[in-house]
């Protein structure tokens, strides 16, 4: 299933008040969010939910009339079951769907889901992995509850829960003549070709990095995926930058690879949990983030290497 029990509400708003203003009234959200709720249930289905009049607003169309019928049903299952639920006591049950970006899915998530669901088994979480990018708009969309995340570029739509900085790394391969250092500056990498990780938000901060040292990084190729990057890094191709220091410090190939710390007073990147602020916190998600901040705290993060924190000023990782 592609579709949430929100986005359901919103179409239903929408269809019983032929408004997208008046179903934004309704629910308590952005009308691009209905919108968005809308065009994502249409192309779901392969179908045409309403006909869009100008003047006249929104008309439901025969397939549109038949989906209303049925998401109403939907929408007192669902709430039939919450109902049942409560009746247990503090049993936490519904649906999540959880958004990552796709270098730490593969990292924190395993844990995080496995260890979630073994806490409250009457839960239905799914995953989501992709961009930066496409986490805001996930979120936005209502396709996504909570994603976990950077802090970088959210918006003013958005609150951001902290949970841990992520210091950057110099990405070398095991056999580099600075992969044995306890820190490396950008000026003493600056002759080995740069392995750009070609993710949005990612490859502007790693960037900036540069620019701030007024070292010219010589590009030699951008990479979209972590994983080939990492291999390639391995095989001694060039260096590469990367705020996650795995457990597994080995490529796909079975290859070595060496993670330095970055030397220089740079801000790091923060790790936390990203959500619409204009919707109020389902049960379900406030124990999901609760469980996030038992199982990751500043310099300790599931799938990757501890870390010291002791030089950066943790005051400033505030809920906003």
């Amino acid at each position: 299933m592609r579709f949430t029990l929100r986005q359901l509400s919103y179409f239903i708003a929408a269809g019983e008040t032929g408004s997208v203003t008046r179903a934004a009234e309704r629910v308590n959200i952005s009308q691009p969010s209905v919108s968005a709720a809308i065009s994502h249930l249409e192309t779901e289905f392969g179908v045409q939910l309403f006909v869009r009049q100008h003047a006249q607003g929104l008309a439901l169309t025969p397939a549109g009339k038949r989906l209303l019928k049925a998401a109403k049903l939907s929408m007192q299952s669902a709430h039939g079951l919450y109902s049942v639920a409560s009746d247990t006591g503090s049993l936490v049950s519904g649906e999540i769907n959880v958004g990552s970006f796709q270098t730490f899915a593969p990292l924190i998530l395993p844990e995080l889901w496995r260890s979630f669901s073994a806490l409250h088994p009457g839960i239905q979480m799914s995953v989501v992995t992709g961009s930066e990018q496409e986490m805001v708009s996930g979120l936005r969309q209502a396709r996504i509850d909570t994603a976990l995340t950077y802090d970088l570029h959210l918006g003013a739509e958005m609150t951001f829960t902290p949970l841990s900085p992520l210091p950057t790394f110099a990405l070398l391969a095991a056999d580099h003549p600075l992969a044995g250092k306890a820190e490396v500056t950008l000026a003493e990498l600056v002759e080995t070709p740069f392995l750009l990780l070609d993710l949005p938000l990612s490859r502007q901060y790693f960037l900036t990095l540069f620019e701030a040292q007024g070292v010219t990084p010589r590009i030699r190729a951008e990479v979209p995926d972590p994983t080939i990057l990492r291999s390639y890094v391995a095989a001694g191709i060039g260096f590469s930058l990367m705020t996650a220091r795995p457990l597994n410090t080995h490529a796909q190939t079975g290859m070595p690879l060496a993670y330095v710390p970055l030397a220089g007073d740079h801000a790091p990147l923060v790790v936390g949990l990203a959500r619409l602020r204009e919707l109020a916190p389902t049960g379900v998600q406030s124990a999901f983030e609760a469980h996030c901040r038992q199982l990751i705290s500043p310099g300790n993060i599931p799938g990757m290497q501890p870390f010291d924190v002791s030089s950066l000023d943790l005051a400033q990782y505030s809920e906003s």
